[in-house]
C-alpha cells in the first residue's frame, strides 16, 4: 500500500484531500498544527491591535482615545487573549507539528481527539472575543478575573459570562491537545528513537505537556468558581471564596508562565546547536533541569499573593528562587552550544541569540517579584507589566520567531526573504526594548498598571512616549513579517528537504512532509543519538576521508 491510498495502521492519517474540507476534517497532525498556529498568528495581530491602542491612548497624559470601560475591555482582552488564545496555542502547536516528525512516528496519537481539540480552541477564541458584539461589551476585569470584581454586582453584562464559557472552551481543547502530544511522546516513537535520544525540543515539549496537564485542570476549576459566583452573588461577599479562587487560579496561573516559553527554549536550542554546527551542549543536564523547573513549577503559585496575606511567604520565595538553578543550566547549555561554534547568522539564528539576554532579564525580574521584600513595592506597577513582556514578548516570541523562520521551508516547501526578515527582527529588537524597558522606570517611579490616564504633574510622559514609539515599531516589524509571508508565498521559491543542515529526524524527509512523514524515497535514518542526523554526516565525512586516504 502506498502513502496515497489510505492508513496502515488505526490512527494514522489518510492521504491528504484538497481544499477547505480537507483541512478541516484532517487526522494529520501537521494539518491540525499548521491550523492551530495559523489560527494563533491571526489571532496575535487582532490581540496586538488592542495593546497599541492602549499604548496609544497612554503616549501623553489625560488623552482620551478610549472611555474607561472600553479601555478595561482592551487590557481585559488583551492580557487574556495573548495567553488563552495565542502564546499556550503557539506553545503546544509547535510541539503538535513537530514531535511526531522529531521522534520518527507517523501521527499523533488520538488524532481524531487532537482535531475535536482544535475546534474546542477556536471556538473559545470566538466565544472570548463576541462579547465585543454584545451591548454591555467585552469582560473587563483583567485576565486575572478576581472576584467579586467579575460578580454580577460590578460586572453584570454577559461579556463576563462569554469570556468565561470561551476560556473553558479553549482551555479544554489545550488541555486534550498537550495529553495527545504528550501520549504521542512517551508510547509512539519509532525505532531506535528513546528517551534520551529525543532532540531538545522533544524534551521541552514533554516538559510543558507535563505542565499543561497538571495545571490546566485547576483554570477549568476556578472558571467553574467564577460562574458558580456569577450565580450566586452571595459567595462572592465570603472572603474565604475569594481567597480560594486566588488559590486555584495560581496554581494554574504561573506553570501556564512556563508553558508559554519552554517550547521556546527548545526551538532555540535547535536554532543554535544548527547554526552554530555543532552538538547541543550539556544534552542531559538540560533535560534534567527542564523537568525539574517543571517540577519547580507547580510549588510557586502564592508568590502572585504575598500581599494579600494569605500565603506563606517564606515557602513560596524559597521554591520561586529555586528556580535559578534549573533556569542557569538551561542558560549554560544555550551559551556553551554557542561557544566554539561556526556562527551562521540567518534570520532564525538573530532570534535565537537575542532571545538569551532579553529572555534573560524577564527572568530576572521574576525572581525580584518573586522575593516579598521587593514584591510589596513593585506590586501592581508597571514594573510587572515591563517583567511580564521581557518574559513573553522580548522572550516567548523571539524564540517563537526563531522557530517560525528555521521551520517554515520545512511546512511549506517555500523559503522566506532573508532582507525582510532581518529587517523583521531589527525592528522587534529595538521596539522590544524601547516599549517595555521604560516600563521599568515607570514602574519605580510608581506609576500603577491598567491606569486609563495619569495626570501631567505624575512625571510619566517621556516614557510613556517613548514606550508607544516602541509598540509602533512593533508593529511595522509585524506588517514587514506578514509582507515577507504573502511575497515569499506568491513567489514560492522551492525549500529543500534540508536548507539548514538540521541535527534531526523532521530535516530527513521532504519539504513539506507527506501524510506519513516518512516515505521510501525518505526513510527514518538510523537513531543513536539526539542530533541523528549531524552522526550520519560525521559517519559520511569520516567514509569520504578514509576512501580519500
Amino acid at each position: 500500500m502506498t502513502e496515497s491510498e489510505g492508513p496502515v495502521a488505526d490512527g494514522e492519517p489518510r492521504a491528504s484531500r484538497g481544499g477547505i474540507v480537507g483541512w478541516l476534517t484532517t487526522t494529520d497532525h501537521k494539518r491540525i498544527g499548521l491550523l492551530t498556529l495559523g489560527t494563533a498568528t491571526v489571532l496575535l495581530l487582532v490581540i496586538g491591535a488592542l495593546a497599541l491602542t492602549i499604548r496609544t491612548q497612554l503616549a501623553q497624559p489625560e488623552l482620551e482615545v478610549l472611555d474607561n470601560d472600553t479601555y478595561n475591555q482592551f487590557f481585559t482582552m488583551h492580557g487574556s487573549g495573548m495567553i488563552y488564545l495565542v502564546m499556550t496555542p503557539y506553545a503546544i502547536g509547535l510541539g503538535l507539528y513537530l514531535v511526531p516528525l522529531q521522534i520518527g512516528t507517523t501521527n499523533v496519537a488520538a488524532p481524531r481527539a487532537t482535531l475535536v481539540a482544535y475546534y474546542l480552541y477556536l471556538a473559545g477564541a470566538v466565544t472570548m472575543l463576541s462579547g465585543f458584539a454584545t451591548s454591555s461589551g467585552a469582560a473587563d476585569h483583567g485576565w486575572y478575573s478576581y472576584p467579586p470584581l467579575a460578580g454580577t454586582r460590578y460586572t453584570p453584562g454577559p461579556g463576563v459570562d462569554l469570556w468565561i464559557l470561551g476560556v473553558t472552551l479553549a482551555g479544554t481543547g489545550l488541555l486534550i491537545m498537550s495529553a495527545t502530544v504528550l501520549w504521542t511522546t512517551l508510547l509512539k516513537r519509532g525505532p531506535g528513537m528513546t528517551m534520551l535520544r529525543m532532540p531538545v525540543f522533544t524534551w521541552s515539549t514533554v516538559a510543558t505537556n507535563l505542565m499543561a496537564v497538571g495545571a490546566f485542570p485547576a483554570l477549568l476549576v476556578s472558571m467553574g468558581i467564577l460562574a458558580l459566583g456569577r450565580m450566586n452573588p452571595d459567595l462572592f461577599t465570603e472572603n474565604a471564596w475569594n481567597i480560594g479562587y486566588q488559590h486555584v487560579f495560581w496554581f494554574f496561573g504561573h506553570p501556564v508562565v512556563y508553558v508559554m516559553f519552554f517550547p521556546f527554549v527548545g526551538a532555540v536550542a535547535e536554532v543554535l546547536a544548527t547554526f552554530s554546527g555543532r552538538r547541543f551542549f550539556g544534552y542531559r543536564i538540560t533535560v534534567v533541569s527542564l523537568l525539574t523547573f517543571a517540577a519547580l513549577s507547580m510549588s510557586v503559585w502564592g508568590h502572585h499573593m504575598f500581599t494579600t496575606g494569605q500565603a506563606e511567604n517564606d515557602y513560596y520565595s524559597l521554591t520561586s528562587i529555586l528556580l535559578l538553578v534549573p533556569a542557569g543550566l538551561e542558560y549554560f547549555g544555550l551559551l556553551g552550544t554557542v561557544s566554539g561554534g561556526r556562527l551562521r547568522f540567518d534570520t532564525p539564528m538573530l532570534f535565537a541569540l537575542a532571545f538569551i539576554p532579553q529572555f534573560l532579564v524577564g527572568g530576572l525580574t521574576g525572581i525580584m517579584t518573586g522575593t516579598p521584600s521587593v514584591d510589596y513595592d513593585i506590586h501592581d506597577t508597571y514594573f510587572i507589566v515591563a517583567h511580564w513582556h521581557y518574559t513573553l514578548a522580548a522572550g516567548s516570541l523571539f524564540g517563537f520567531f526563531a522557530g517560525f523562520y528555521f521551520w517554515f521551508p520545512k511546512a511549506t516547501g517555500i523559503l522566506l526573504r532573508e532582507g525582510l526578515g532581518k529587517t523583521h527582527f531589527w525592528l522587534w529588537v529595538v521596539g522590544t526594548n524601547l516599549t517595555f524597558f521604560p516600563m521599568f522606570l515607570l514602574g519605580l517611579h510608581g506609576m500603577p498598571r491598567r491606569i486609563p490616564s495619569y495626570l501631567p504633574e505624575d512625571g510619566f510622559g517621556f516614557l510613556n512616549l517613548l514606550a508607544t514609539i516602541g509598540a509602533g515599531l512593533l508593529a511595522v516589524g509585524t506588517l514587514v513579517f506578514v509582507v515577507d509571508l504573502v511575497v515569499s508565498v506568491r513567489a514560492r521559491r522551492p525549500a529543500p528537504p534540508d536548507p539548514w543542515q538540521g541535527h534531526t529526524l523532521e530535516w530527513a524527509t521532504s519539504s513539506p512532509p507527506p501524510p506519513l512523514n516518512f516515505t521510501e524515497r525518505f526513510p527514518v535514518p538510523p537513531v543513536r543519538s539526539y542530533a541523528p542526523l549531524l552522526d550520519l554526516r560525521h559517519e559520511r565525512e569520516r567514509a569520504a576521508g578514509s576512501v580519500g586516504g
